[in-house]
């Protein structure tokens, strides 16, 4: 096959890191704001979100969960009421002190030592304790449970090393909090939860991951036990793409949040929390992107379709738009993905190939080019993302009726989402390798290999001082523990860490 000459400058396999940041770009998907670590999120980087948001919602709505919001701004001595939290997120809290500025009689401002506020606030860097002060309030007889609630906002976390989407000061999420009567219901709850994610990522984002129990060092500040999924980038590094927390009665004895059971006894309730964030869009990146960039599955593409008319700025344009035009009014009543066709009939000035690769660097599934000839004869040329190269190194269009492609339109847009998936998950399922002993799964990450993929290991749950000796050794050699998968194999041996006999089996990467 000839060489191809790709759209983007730089190759996942030359520089992996710099080709995510130059997909990003080239796919107007988002660009810095001026503030360190926060980013502007484009018209499409955003579309891409606001997809994500609607089908997660309606996810969450099903569940019986329902929306609502609370402040930006915390109360410090909200957070001091629960040590173990605020401990965690410490370092990464933004803290207000002042409400008003001044001029500083140089021209500048500075905050006025008249207007500094009683108690610092803090800019939410996720709500537990907010909503807990309500469900507080909210909740008060047994009959009041289990209380479900969910809200999309932005949260700020002050990071030192930022990455677009991937983890920036400033980033958007929802976030789920429930209280429930008793244990068994808020882990039921938990793993629900847990599950939606787990669904969620592989049927929309047709991104591949491994659902389960996190360990004891990263667990979220506070909880009982912390759950996630872990997805694998085509750099063979895992990306934690959303957690859910099964927070004990901690945070209710914290925040007062006690119910009088049905024997007329106060008691505390159990509490969860889970979320997912604008992450998932960098995951979704780094999981089906090439070298022409950005290839974004069906169901999460803003439009799933764009028509491009070969405009020649003479009098044939104006027969040429009006069969694009018809064309686009037959397709958006066609239904894939259990939803009508998202259709786009570009007809911005400029030549036709430019429009068609700066189309391709956005990912968009299916690109219809039709010039004057195609009009006149019925035609369309279809060029599926995920297919973009033919055996002669060109673009690998497919011409047929426009009555052809109308009827078959939409199982073409199904089937791309189909085959992303698939071809990620081979990807995962190839990338995950054994190791019998520490020194073997050293070995396994020493080695040449500019992406080594996962490490499965057999393990046994240690705690406390023998689980920070862990963290430790694998910290030397750059890695982290992922997650226990739920649907793990069963154990057959030593713990690779401690010598000891094996309870479980766990994930080993290098991760973002």
């Amino acid at each position: 096959m000839p060489a191809i000459r790709h759209a983007l400058s730089t190759k996942r396999e030359d520089d992996f890191a710099q080709w995510y940041q130059e997909v990003i770009s080239e796919a107007e998907m988002a660009e810095e704001s001026g503030v360190r670590g926060c980013m502007v999120i484009k018209p499409w980087g955003y579309g891409i979100w606001e997809r994500i948001q609607r089908l997660m919602d309606d996810r969450i709505k099903a569940a019986g969960v329902t929306n609502c919001y609370f402040p930006l701004f915390i109360p410090l001595s909200y957070f001091a009421k629960e040590a173990e939290h605020v401990e965690g997120f410490a370092k990464e809290m933004a803290v207000v002190t002042h409400h008003r500025l001044v001029g500083d009689g140089k021209g500048g401002l500075v905050p006025d030592p008249e207007a500094k506020l009683e108690e610092p606030l803090i800019v939410r860097p996720t709500s537990e304790t907010v909503i807990g002060a309500a469900m507080a309030r909210w909740v008060q007889s047994w009959r009041d449970l289990p209380l479900m609630v969910n809200q999309w906002a932005n949260v700020v976390r002050w990071e030192m090393r930022t990455r677009m989407f991937l983890r920036t000061s400033e980033f958007l999420w929802q976030e789920g909090h429930t209280a429930h009567a008793d244990r068994d219901d808020a882990m039921t709850e938990t793993l629900r939860a847990l599950e939606m994610y787990r669904d969620f990522s592989e049927t929309e984002l047709a991104m591949p991951v491994i659902a389960g129990e996190k360990p004891e060092n990263e667990r979220f500040p506070g909880a009982v036990a912390t759950y996630s999924i872990e997805a694998m980038m085509q750099d063979g590094k895992a990306l934690q793409a959303g957690t859910s927390h099964y927070l004990g009665t901690g945070f209710a004895e914290a925040a007062g949040i006690q119910y009088q059971d049905k024997e007329g006894t106060q008691q505390y309730a159990h509490t969860t929390s889970w979320g997912t964030s604008t992450r998932m869009v960098g995951g979704v990146i780094m999981t089906h992107g090439d070298d022409d960039g950005l290839r974004v599955p069906p169901m999460i593409a803003p439009h799933q379709i764009v028509i491009l008319p070969m405009l020649r700025d003479n009098d044939e344009d104006e027969a040429l738009l009006a069969y694009c035009e018809e064309l686009r009014k037959a397709l958006v009543t066609q239904f894939a993905l259990n939803e009508p066709l998202r259709v786009l009939l570009d007809k911005r000035p400029g030549k036709a190939t430019q429009k068609r690769w700066a189309w391709v660097k956005k990912g968009v599934p299916l690109i219809l080019e039709i010039g004057g000839r195609d009009a006149a004869g019925g035609q369309v040329s279809m060029l599926r993302r995920d297919k973009l190269w033919n055996d002669a190194a060109k673009a690998n269009f497919v011409a047929m009726s426009k009555e052809d492609f109308v009827a078959r339109a939409a199982a073409e847009i199904e089937d791309i989402q189909t085959s992303l998936h698939a071809e990620a998950k081979a990807k995962l399922q190839a990338n995950i390798s054994q190791a019998a002993s520490f020194e073997e799964l050293a070995s396994f990450f020493s080695e040449d290999k500019r992406y080594p993929g996962w490490v499965e290991v057999e393990w046994s749950r240690p705690t406390g001082e023998a689980l920070e000796a862990v963290v430790q050794k694998l910290k030397a050699h750059k890695l982290t523990i992922r997650n226990t998968p739920l649907d793990a194999a069963p154990v057959a041996g030593n713990c690779v860490f401690t010598g000891d006999p094996a309870v479980e089996r766990i994930y080993v990467a290098r991760s973002y």
